[in-house]
């Protein structure tokens, strides 16, 4: 099932704003500075490619690289950012020097990356599982609606009693005593 262009345009600004901030968080923590130029055009690299993905429901395995491309993109574009600021605002604790990555900068993109990969297509299973169960339910409402005969497809089964039972008395045998609905009748 395609995406709508509204629901593609929020989840491609969704995975955006995600991608942008843990990009962000991530280059102010390790003592880099980050301008609001630099956010706005991280929010636009983001959000094209994701725009194009966002077509239909994207697994994991979708959503891992594509999050690792963007967070080497946005690395590249803050480092970049980062290098043609006023000396004045360079960090010297700043963890990496020029545009490649040190060990630690690596293992902890890939972390957050994969933390966020996993996030992102947990919400995307929920978010597309939801669509579908409505799409259902509006189908059935409609169908009823336009056709009043259809309505015993929808007719809730019958209730029944559920006597709960003690876990340790599961080994019962319901089979004792006289049979149900019988009556007995005294002399």
């Amino acid at each position: 099932m395609p995406a709508m262009i509204p629901l593609r345009a929020l989840r491609a600004a969704v995975f955006a704003v995600v991608s942008v901030m843990l990009g962000v968080c991530a280059h102010t923590l390790a003592g880099g500075s980050v301008s609001g130029l630099a956010v706005l055009a991280a929010w636009g690299t983001s959000f094209l490619p994701a725009w194009l993905l966002a077509g239909r429901e994207r697994s994991a395995a979708v959503i891992a690289p594509s999050l690792a491309l963007a967070q080497a993109a946005l690395h590249l574009l803050f480092s970049l950012a980062h290098a043609v600021e006023p000396v004045v605002a360079h960090d010297p604790g700043h963890v990496h020097s020029g545009l490649v990555p040190g060990l630690g900068m690596l293992l902890t993109h890939a972390w957050a990356v994969g933390m966020t990969a996993l996030w992102l297509s947990r919400g995307e299973a929920a978010l597309w599982s939801l669509l579908r169960r409505l799409a259902v339910r509006l189908f059935i409402a409609f169908a009823v609606h336009l056709d009043p005969a259809r309505a015993a497809i929808v007719v809730p089964p019958a209730e029944r009693r559920v006597i709960p039972r003690l876990p340790l008395l599961v080994h019962e045998m319901r089979r004792r005593g006289p049979p149900g609905g019988v009556r007995t009748v005294s002399a």
